[in-house]
């Protein structure tokens, strides 16, 4: 009975987190146009830095331990990397597409679990996997006839590949949730971005001038908040209730590039994400933890 009730203020803080990251990804293209995605990304870190420093001291617990550190260094370094490469595809497609395609991070994520933990691979997770693919071939042959452009073909790449690299986040992510808060979650990432991408900066980010610092520290801003909400909400329901809610990124990603950049969502996209969507829905949806009801016989 009460145990099929919604947990009202986490769904809603998902909600509300989820929209704040869209709009962030609406602002971090709109930087990345002007900037570069390598250079947006590099000097984001710079300024969410300086935002996060004052309330991981503030709310913080020290320097942290060689061996939380070195999860904060690992996902900070996965995470550059696939931001770079998300925000690298999405200068080239609209963002829905780009959304739609990382939906894919999840079912990538169970054959992770399967590499790195011996965790057996469902045959839900097969035929959720060809489900999502099926998906993935409808958005991209909606792009190639569309515009055959090579820009294109490196954006969905770029977008694949770092579905990939988000599967691992997520991963990650599980294991840095057990060892900091997300003050420090927050603060570690950013720094660890303006470290690890500030080795090029000579080369591939020089110093942004100009309002492009407007659209960086907004991004900043919207991007910690966002963190902090979903935190939140995370640490107040179980992930079987949250997860499902990531899907409606697309709503908010389809009404920011409708609005920002005059994209349209085209009826290739959404068969394309509706097969991603119910893909990822089949493969998880068997999965023993989101079934707690169930009891051993006997």
């Amino acid at each position: 009975m009460n145990h099929h009730r919604l947990p009202l203020l986490p769904v809603l803080a998902t909600i509300l987190g989820l929209a704040l990251f869209s709009i962030m990804d609406g602002v971090m293209k709109a930087a990345s146009l002007v900037l570069g995605a390598y250079a947006a990304m590099c000097w984001r870190g710079f300024a969410a830095s300086l935002i996060m420093l004052p309330v991981w001291l503030w709310r913080g617990q020290g320097w942290p331990q060689w061996s939380t550190l070195r999860v904060h260094l690992l996902r900070g370094c996965v995470a550059s990397v696939m931001a770079t490469l998300f925000f690298y595809g999405l200068v080239r497609l609209p963002m829905a597409e780009g959304i739609a395609l990382s939906f894919i991070a999840p079912l990538i994520a169970l054959y992770l679990a399967a590499l790195l933990l011996g965790e057996k691979v469902r045959a839900s997770a097969i035929g959720g996997s060809v489900l999502a693919l099926a998906g993935v071939v409808v958005i991209a042959m909606g792009q190639f006839s569309a515009s055959g452009d090579v820009e294109v073909v490196k954006g969905l790449a770029a977008t694949l590949v770092s579905a990939v690299l988000y599967a691992w986040n997520l991963v990650l992510q599980r294991q840095q949730a057990l060892l900091a808060k997300p003050e420090e979650v927050a603060f570690f990432q950013a720094l660890v971005q303006f470290g690890f991408l500030g080795l090029g900066a000579w080369w591939l980010a020089p110093f942004p001038t100009g309002e492009v610092w407007w659209l960086l520290v907004i991004s900043a801003v919207l991007s910690a908040a966002s963190l902090m909400l979903l935190s939140w909400a995370y640490g107040r329901a179980e992930a079987q209730v949250l997860v499902p809610l990531e899907y409606t990124a697309f709503i908010w990603a389809a009404i920011v590039g409708w609005i920002a950049f005059a994209e349209p969502v085209t009826p290739t996209m959404l068969v394309g994400v509706s097969l991603i969507v119910a893909g990822c829905l089949y493969a998880t949806r068997k999965v023993p933890p989101v079934l707690p009801e169930a009891k051993p016989l006997g």
